[in-house]
C-alpha cells in the first residue's frame, strides 16, 4: 500500500476535511458519527436518567411515556439506550488509541533500526498474534468479576496491535529510503527526531485511517464480549442490552423488539458512519485514489 499524504499545499487536517466533504457518503458518515456521539454523551444530560424497575410494566409497548417500551425489568428502553452508548464508544476509542500507539512506536523502530531490534519485535509480534482473544477473555473474566472499561480497553489494545505494526513497519521501510530521510540522517539529527518528526508526519493520513478502523474493530469486540457474557453487567451499555434481550427471549415477543433492535441499530449507524468516513478519507489521502 502506498504511503498516504495530503494534497500539495494542504495540511493533513485540511485534507481530512476535504476528504469528508468532497463526497456525499463521507459527509453523511460524519453526520452519523456526530449524531451517535451527541446522542450518547450529551443525551444523558438532557433527560431524566432515573430508571427504576417496575414489575407491572414488564415488556410494555411503545407509548408517549415510554417511547421504545420497557424491558424485562419494566425499565424504560429509551433511557437505557441513551445511557448505553458511552461505555462501548469510550472503550473503542481508548482501545484504538492503545493499538495505534503501540503499533506506530514498535513498527517505526523495527522498520527504521532493522537488525536485532527488528528481529526481536517481529518475534514479539508473532507471539502476540498467536494469543487466542476469546480464551484470554475467559481467563480474565474468571479472575476479575468486575473488569473496568479501562481494563477491557487495555486487553483489546494489547492483543490487536500486531497487524497494524507490520503495516507501519512496511511503510517505514519504504520511507527510510527517501532523499529527505537520507538528508536528515547525514545531518545526524538523531533517531528519535528522524522517526517522529520526519517519518511519521508523512504517514499521518494512513495512521488516522487505521485509527478509525481500530475503533470499529474494538467496538465490535467489546459488544461481542458482552453478548457472550464475558464481561460483567456493571453498567448500562448496548452490548449488555443485546445480551439481556437474548437471555430473556426478546426475539420471541413482538412488544420486546425495540429492546433488541434499538441497540443494534445504534451500533450499525455508528459503524456505517465510521466506514463511510474511512472510505472518503482514503480517497483523499491516498495519492493513487485522490484523482479517481
Amino acid at each position: 500500500m502506498a504511503v498516504t499524504t495530503a494534497a500539495p499545499g494542504v495540511g493533513v487536517w485540511g485534507a481530512i476535511w476535504q476528504g469528508i466533504t468532497r463526497s456525499t457518503s463521507g459527509f453523511v458518515g460524519l453526520c452519523l458519527v456526530l449524531s451517535v456521539l451527541l446522542f450518547s454523551f450529551v443525551g444523558p444530560l438532557l433527560i431524566e436518567t432515573d430508571n427504576p424497575t417496575d414489575v407491572t410494566k414488564i415488556w410494555g409497548p411503545m407509548t408517549s411515556e415510554h417511547w421504545l417500551g420497557t424491558n424485562h425489568e419494566g425499565k424504560d428502553t429509551f433511557i437505557q439506550l441513551v445511557l448505553g452508548g458511552r461505555e462501548p464508544i469510550w472503550v473503542g476509542l481508548t482501545a484504538a488509541l492503545i493499538t495505534v500507539a503501540i503499533a506506530v512506536v514498535l513498527g517505526s523502530l523495527a522498520g527504521y533500526l532493522r537488525g536485532r531490534i527488528d528481529h526481536f519485535l517481529l518475534q514479539l509480534t508473532d507471539i502476540t498474534m498467536t494469543i487466542p482473544f476469546i480464551v484470554l477473555m475467559l481467563v480474565i473474566a474468571s479472575f476479575y468479576r468486575a473488569a473496568s472499561p479501562l481494563m477491557v480497553s487495555l486487553i483489546i489494545g494489547l492483543v490487536t496491535w500486531p497487524y497494524l505494526m507490520r503495516s507501519i513497519r512496511a511503510q517505514v521501510l519504504t520511507l527510510k529510503e527517501r532523499e529527505f530521510i537520507e538528508a536528515a540522517r547525514l545531518q545526524d539529527l538523531g533517531t528519535a527526531r528522524i522517526i517522529f518528526v520526519e517519518v511519521l508526519p508523512n504517514m499521518a493520513g494512513y495512521i488516522f485511517i487505521n485509527f478509525i478502523i481500530a475503533i470499529t474493530n474494538a467496538i465490535y469486540a467489546v459488544v461481542g464480549m458482552y453478548l457472550l457474557g464475558l464481561l460483567p453487567s456493571t453498567a448500562a451499555n448496548w452490548g449488555l442490552m443485546i445480551q439481556q434481550a437474548w437471555d430473556n427471549n426478546a426475539f420471541l415477543l413482538p412488544q420486546a423488539a425495540p429492546f433488541l433492535v434499538a441497540p443494534m441499530v445504534m451500533i450499525m449507524l455508528f459503524q456505517i458512519g465510521l466506514v463511510t468516513m474511512t472510505r472518503s478519507l482514503e480517497q483523499a489521502l491516498n495519492p493513487r485514489l485522490r484523482d479517481r
